[in-house]
């Protein structure tokens, strides 16, 4: 049995459609971030770094329970446990990975400061307000772009799409509007939020 540590951010939704989506059985336990949870001796037990998600699998690679922070490795490690939704080829594989970490190093981090900017700072900063969202619109733009020649971030359907949609999907709370403005994303967006998994994964955890 798989314990998924989370809360309902885009980082945490991540997990959750993941193992939907291979089937995996989980229980998940709500981390409340507001409440300070991730803080709590147990939980840092389990996540030093005091982020969700985390989980424990409790059949690792080697037999024994394995602890497992960081929403990309995690992705990672799940993919290649059940062998899906990470391309067998190398080339694929590496395709997949690349969109995989300019997630990681660039749509969590760039969309992330725009929604403190914007929802959370408790004053306006116009500096941090522009330079946040002139990079995240550059980032919006270099999907769509992507997307006019292909189906899914990578070859197939992976940990890439997984990864991103998350943060796509809280475009409301951004000054732009997806289908006017970067209408093959919206493609990919209806795309991927139409399967069962992922809107199981985005329920999670309740």
């Amino acid at each position: 049995m798989i314990d998924l540590y989370t809360w309902s951010t885009p980082n945490g939704r991540k997990v959750s459609i993941l193992l939907e989506e291979t089937g995996l059985p989980y229980r998940a336990h709500a981390i409340n971030i507001g409440k300070g949870d991730q803080f709590k001796p147990e939980f840092v037990a389990v996540c030093p770094n005091s982020k969700i998600p985390a989980i424990v699998d409790g059949e690792g690679p080697d037999g024994q329970p394995l602890a497992l922070f960081e929403s990309g490795a995690i992705l990672i490690y799940f993919a290649e446990k059940t062998g899906r939704f990470l391309p067998a080829s190398k080339r694929g594989r590496y395709t997949a990975l690349q969109w995989l970490m300019f997630q990681m190093g660039g749509v969590g981090p760039m969309f992330g400061q725009v929604h403190h900017f914007l929802r959370s700072a408790k004053e306006q900063v116009p500096y941090a307000i522009e330079r946040y969202t002139t990079e995240q619109k550059r980032l919006y733009k270099v999907l769509d772009d992507h997307l006019a020649q292909h189906e899914y971030l990578a070859d197939e359907y992976s940990i890439a799409d997984i990864a991103t949609y998350p943060w796509v999907a809280r475009y409301e709370w951004h000054p732009i509007n997806l289908g006017a403005d970067y209408p093959r994303l919206k493609r990919w967006f209806d795309a991927i939020g139409a399967r069962p998994a992922v809107q199981r994964g985005m329920q999670v955890p309740g």
